[in-house]
């Protein structure tokens, strides 16, 4: 009985209530997007999803019961196994001209969301025993970073691009949390500004001024003065071969998000469905079942990338607010917790976790208004994919383990 009350010392229940409802809502809307179709494949949907949640829900118990002292000791080997199934799925992988899932019989698996739990166990597993000064210092960043590179290197390979930015994302995150300064941080996000600003003369002149002015305040000499505007000046001029290297329908997606290139029939076509959908939805929605949108398969991936849309042309504004509330409310009460864990590893475990999902949140929701480019990338615990859904699990489940076991121990 005591062992009993143990295990569920620590568990935050508003949390656990958090990812419960925003379970259901997702089971919810994806049954809407998957059982008024023809397509027997996809009406299939939601009983693979309902399979993959009790996976997820193993997975959620088994963490939650291990100390964290264990995850510290393995990182490295979950962070190995988690490259070698990269590996695998650009060897023996399958999709449409991609290769992004692994085949087990009747499960998919797909190997780069698993290694974004092994790249956060890894980072926090280096950074842990670093004081300021040491997580400071160029090699460490650099070794930090090779941790990062790696997995996105392999990822690009697939080609996945927006599941290899969100890891370059969350290297910022748990790097500052570890103590990395400010100043070096500019550094590092400096050449992506100067990246992003080299499509247009003007902007990119704006931008080098704005570093140089950052820089000669930063008084930190002149050599380090002159190395960094030359990298970001470089930058600049490389760009536009840089963009060459992109597939086209990446470059679509890109500059018809920057208003750049309208193609109503193609990529603009998603964009412009998803902003129906939730327009027509007005503030309570047309009910459940019944909208067009989603009924007729006027909404492109709506069971995957946009179903914050379904649910917006079935349930409405209030629908959205709902989701977005529990969507805030869940990661607000993990970054208390994470303040709260006194184990510096367990800490960075938790702020990696954290970052993910505020990444899949921020990108997604800003891909169905329109006011982010079309990446692909599924929302948290509502968008259909079991490997995504049991990462998500293993997110929250990591999150509150440092703490847990912190208030039993």
């Amino acid at each position: 009985m005591k062992n009993v009350q143990k295990l569920f010392t620590g568990l935050d229940a508003s949390v656990l209530i958090a990812t419960a409802v925003l379970i259901l809502i997702g089971l919810t809307a994806l049954y809407s997007a998957s059982s008024q179709v023809v397509d027997v494949q996809l009406r299939g949907n939601l009983i693979r999803q309902v399979w993959w949640l009790l996976i997820g829900i193993g997975f959620f118990g088994t963490i939650i019961s291990i100390d964290p002292r264990h995850y510290y000791y393995w990182a490295y080997v979950v962070y190995g196994v988690s490259i070698i199934g990269l590996i695998l799925v650009l060897l023996i992988g399958q999709g449409n001209n991609v290769h992004r899932w692994i085949v087990l019989s009747a499960f998919r698996i797909q190997p780069s969301e698993f290694a974004k739990v092994g790249v956060v166990l890894a980072l926090a597993r280096f950074l842990a025993n670093k004081n300021r000064e040491e997580t400071n210092s160029i090699k460490n960043i650099f070794y930090a970073f090779l941790l990062v590179l790696l997995p996105i290197v392999l990822i690009v390979q697939q080609p996945d691009l927006s599941t290899a930015l969100v890891f370059g994302i969350i290297f910022i995150p748990i790097v500052y949390w570890a103590g990395l300064s400010p100043f070096i941080i500019f550094v590092l996000m400096a050449p992506i500004l100067s990246f992003v600003a080299a499509f247009h003369f003007y902007a990119f002149f704006l931008v080098m001024l704005l570093i140089t002015a950052i820089l000669i305040f930063s008084r930190k000499g002149i050599r380090v003065f002159i190395i960094n505007f030359v990298i970001n000046i470089v930058v600049g001029i490389f760009t536009p071969y840089l963009w060459t290297q992109l597939y086209v329908y990446q470059q679509q997606r890109i500059l018809t998000f920057l208003g750049f290139e309208t193609d109503p029939r193609g990529i603009s076509y998603q964009l412009i469905q998803s902003k129906v959908a939730i327009g027509s939805g007005g503030l309570f929605g047309k009910g459940f079942l019944q909208g067009t949108q989603t009924k007729l398969r006027f909404l492109p991936a709506q069971h995957t990338d946009f179903i914050l849309s379904v649910i917006g042309e079935e349930f409405g504004f209030l629908g959205i607010i709902i989701v977005l509330g529990c969507f805030l409310y869940l990661l607000l009460k993990s970054m208390r917790i994470a303040e709260k864990i006194t184990d510096r590893f367990s800490s960075l475990v938790a702020i990696g976790c954290i970052c993910i999902l505020v990444c899949h949140i921020v990108i997604n929701v800003g891909m169905t208004i329109g006011i982010m480019p079309v990446t692909g990338l599924p929302l948290p615990f509502l968008s259909y994919g079991g490997s995504f859904l049991v990462v998500c699990l293993i997110l929250v489940a990591l999150i509150i383990n440092g703490y847990r076991r912190q208030m039993n121990y």
